[in-house]
C-alpha cells in the first residue's frame, strides 16, 4: 500500500510513500481461494468463525512410469496381459501389480506398487504403465472471522470483517489463529525464556523489544501460535531459518509458529501505539500470517483482531488522513536512523542531495532522542493510526 504525501507548496501534489497500517479499526477484505478448481461451500452473506471451511478441491497426485516390459522381460505388446490391475484401477502401497512366472515357476518376477494410488494407462508400444498417487484433499479455510461478502464459483469467496488490524515490518511463518497473550509489561522490555508460560499454549504471545532465541523455542514447546514483538537478532533469525534472509517471499517455513517483528532486526522498543493497541486486545481470539514479500514490501506480516461489539467500532471508526503531512508518524526503514519512530516536523519542497549525490525529496523528521534530521522520503514508511 501507498499513501500520497503533500505536492510542492500546495495541498493537492503527491509523492508516494509505503504505509505501514497500525489501525484500531479496519475493515479488511481477505480473498481465500483455491489453487485450482472445485467447491465452494459458503454463500454471499453467511457468517463465518475463523476455521470455517470456505471451499474444498482435489489435487491430482504424482505420476510415475514404470517400464513393465523391461522389469519382467516381457514384450511391450504383451504387457497388458501380465498386469494385475487394468487402467482405472486403484492399488495400496506394496500391493502386487504385474508378475512374470516362466519356466515352470522357476523364474518369477514382481512388480510392487511404490505408493497407495490407481492405474491411469497402459501402453503396448512402449511397456510402461503410468501410475498415479492418490488425489490429495485440499481445503481452504476463511482465516478471520467476518461475513462472506462475494463468492468466486468453483474458486472461494472474499471474507470481511472489522478489525484491529497491525502490520510488522518482517515476519516468518504461515497463517495461525489464537487469542492474544501479553508477555511483557512494556514495549522496551525483553521476551525471555522464562517469560513463557505453559499457559500460553495457543496463544499469540506479545513481546516488547526483543524476542530471544532461548524465548522462542520454548514458545514452540509450549504450543503457541505466533509471537508479535519489536526485534530479533539476525543470528537468531537465521539460525531459526537454516539459512541466511533470501529476497523471496517468507511464510512458507515450517517453524511450528508464525513471528511478526514490528520494528526491524536487533534490540527496537515495540512502537507504544502498536504495544498499547495490542495489549487491549488480550484475550481477544486473531489472526497472525507472517508471510512477507521482502525486496519490495509488496507484502506486509500482520495481525487481525476481529471486534464483536458495534459500539467499539463506531466509536474508533475515524479513518486515517489521506497522506503524509506535519504531525504524521513515520517508521525510518534504513540506516542510519533504521528502526526509529519520528514525527514530521516539516516537508521541504525543493530537491535535497544526499550522500549518493542524487537530488532526492526529503522529509524532515523527529527523533525519539530530540534531534531533527533530514531523511530522504523513500527511506520512511508512513505508521497509520
Amino acid at each position: 500500500m501507498v499513501q500520497p504525501t503533500e505536492k510542492r507548496g500546495a495541498k493537492g501534489a503527491h509523492a508516494y510513500t509505503p504505509g505501514l497500517k497500525i489501525k484500531r479499526v479496519e475493515v479488511v477484505n481477505k480473498e481465500r481461494f483455491l489453487p485450482i478448481e472445485g467447491e465452494v461451500l459458503v454463500n454471499v452473506g453467511d457468517e463465518v468463525a475463523f476455521d470455517t471451511v470456505v471451499a474444498r478441491t482435489e489435487i491430482p497426485g504424482d505420476a510415475a512410469f514404470l517400464h513393465i516390459s523391461e522389469i519382467l522381460g516381457v514384450d511391450p505388446c504383451d504387457v497388458e496381459e501380465f498386469m494385475l490391475k487394468k487402467v482405472g484401477d486403484s492399488f495400496e502401497k506394496g500391493e502386487l501389480l504385474a508378475k512374470c512366472v516362466a519356466f515352470w515357476g522357476l523364474i518369477k518376477k514382481y512388480v510392487h506398487a511404490p505408493f497407495s494410488g490407481h492405474v491411469e494407462n497402459i501402453s503396448g508400444l512402449s511397456g510402461q504403465v503410468i501410475i498415479r498417487e492418490n488425489d490429495i484433499p485440499l481445503e481452504i479455510d476463511s482465516y478471520v472471522k467476518g461475513e462472506v461478502k462475494e463468492v468466486i464459483p468453483k474458486k472461494g469467496a472474499v471474507i470481511e470483517t472489522t478489525a484491529a488490524f497491525v502490520q510488522g515490518i518482517f515476519g516468518i511463518g504461515g497463517e495461525n489463529n489464537g487469542e492474544i497473550a501479553v508477555a511483557v509489561s512494556s514495549p522496551d522490555e525483553i521476551l525471555t525464556e522464562d517469560k513463557i508460560r505453559p499457559d500460553h499454549k495457543g496463544k499469540i504471545i506479545l513481546g516488547g523489544s526483543l524476542v530471544t532465541g532461548e524465548a522462542y523455542l520454548e514458545a514452540i514447546k509450549v504450543g503457541a501460535k505466533g509471537i508479535v514483538v519489536g526485534g530479533m537478532g539476525v543470528e537468531e533469525l537465521i539460525a531459526i531459518l537454516g539459512e541466511d534472509i533470501g529476497v523471496a517471499i517468507t511464510g512458507e517455513e515450517k517453524i511450528g509458529i508464525t513471528v511478526i517483528i514490528t520494528e526491524g532486526f536487533g534490540e527496537l522498543p515495540m512502537a507504544q501505539r502498536t504495544f498499547d493497541l495490542v495489549s487491549s486486545m488480550e484475550g481477544r481470539m486473531s489472526s497472525i500470517n507472517g508471510a512477507t514479500q521482502i525486496r519490495a514490501g509488496v507484502l506486509r506480516p500482520e495481525l487481525i483482531i476481529p471486534y464483536d461489539d458495534p459500539d467499539i467500532v463506531e466509536e474508533y471508526s475515524e479513518e486515517f488522513s489521506d497522506g503524509m503531512r506535519r504531525g504524521s508518524v513515520l517508521r525510518v526503514i534504513r540506516k542510519p536512523y533504521f528502526g526509529e519512530i519520528t514525527r514530521v516536523t516539516d516537508l521541504p519542497v525543493e530537491l535535497q542531495k544526499v550522500e549518493t549525490g542524487s537530488m532526492v525529496r526529503v522529509v524532515e523528521v523527529k527523533l525519539r532522542d530530540g534531534r531533527i534530521v533530514i531523511v530522504p522520503r523513500a527511506n520512511v514508511e508512513i505508521i497509520e493510526e
